[in-house]
């Protein structure tokens, strides 16, 4: 499968095209939520003051939550300084990445799927996700 530098658009086609996905919007700002059973697996954030921009003090608008796994799962993708994803102290022991859609073309959408699709598995019921994974071959 050949890949190219993911994109916002992907994000919202991704997250969408998964199973028993409903999108919902944030109730202040209309920013979307995407969720399987109830559960939130991906979202649009609202600029907060825990993600801003070191040298303009600027919110940063742009904020992706992406639920992970486990908290290794999360550490590998945030320990390297140079990575797209980050975490905040607000987010400390919460299993997900945060990941600025300004930055989103320094991943592949094959790797973007993939966490996408970890993050639905990680809230999909266990009956949902065992389908999922048998229509895929896994």
């Amino acid at each position: 499968m050949s890949d190219r530098p993911a994109t916002e658009a992907d994000v919202h086609e991704i997250a969408a095209g998964m199973p028993h996905v409903t999108r919902v919007e944030g109730p202040k700002a209309g920013n979307p939520i995407y969720q399987v059973g109830g559960k939130s697996f991906v979202f649009f954030r609202t600029p907060r003051p825990d993600a801003f921009d070191p040298d303009t003090g600027e919110r940063y608008p742009d904020v992706i939550v992406i639920w992970v796994e486990s908290e290794d799962d999360k550490r590998a993708l945030t320990q390297d300084p140079e990575s797209p994803f980050f975490t905040t102290a607000h987010f400390d022991g919460h299993l997900s990445v945060l990941v600025r859609a300004s930055r989103l073309g320094e991943v592949g959408v094959v790797e973007l799927r993939e966490l996408i699709q970890d993050a639905w598995l990680s809230r999909a019921s266990k009956r949902r996700a065992e389908c999922w994974l048998t229509e895929q071959g896994d």
